[in-house]
């Protein structure tokens, strides 16, 4: 168990391909509603959807934010559209993960460039909603997100942290746990490919996670 003498108080939690596998489908699902909205609601071609929506989440953090800026799209209405999938289809309990956050002395927060309507909806599917009171989502750290500084500071403030280095970012997104160490804070990748320079420690099981937080 992951011991309270250390000074990690706060862990900010990843949703999507963080808090259940990548291989399960669910965010390759949402990445392809985002090219139905973007085909059906703005009349944009197929053949320049894909590079548009990596261009847009390159420049700004997520596809969303960048057809705010260049669309105007309504926001509430695209991160519906993208959601509006069935989680039973692709998300299962993992008894293991819950035993383990259950058991962290740690403020545990979710920290998610989607909305909270969907992450309370993942955290059901998982059961894990009742080990996550508070959910930082993309509204809350408007008109920012991951990776951009602004939004660590936000989340800081949501968590009553003040330190950085008394939080730990767990994300499955290399340039999310690197903004997060530039930001002052220890960072955990949740990523198959992983070095020194892109996060502090990485995770592949969740067994592993209390080991890792002794040492960071």
């Amino acid at each position: 168990m992951y011991n309270r003498r250390m000074q990690i108080t706060t862990i900010f939690f990843d949703l999507d391909d963080t808090l259940y596998p990548s291989h399960v489908g669910l965010w390759k699902a949402i990445k392809e509603r985002m090219n139905i909205y973007m085909r059906q609601h703005l009349n944009i071609p197929d053949a320049e959807i894909p590079v548009l929506r990596e261009k847009y989440f390159m420049q700004y953090g997520t596809t969303m934010r960048g057809l705010q800026a260049h669309h105007n799209i309504n926001t509430d209405d695209f991160l519906a559209f993208v959601h509006d999938l069935p989680l039973e289809n692709y998300l299962k309990p993992d008894p293991i993960q819950r035993e383990i956050i259950a058991s962290l002395p740690t403020r545990n927060l979710i920290f998610t460039n989607a909305d909270i309507h969907h992450a309370r909806r993942v955290l059901k599917q998982l059961r894990l909603d009742d080990l996550f009171p508070t959910i930082v989502d993309v509204n809350a750290v408007a008109p920012y997100c991951k990776p951009m500084p602004e939004s660590f500071s936000i989340a800081m403030q949501v968590a009553g942290e003040t330190d950085p280095a008394h939080c730990v970012m767990i994300d499955d997104i290399h340039r999310t746990t690197q903004a997060a160490r530039k930001a002052g804070l220890r960072s955990i990748l949740v990523n198959e490919n992983y070095s020194e320079q892109q996060a502090d420690a990485r995770l592949l099981d969740w067994r592993d996670l209390p080991g890792i937080l002794e040492r960071l």
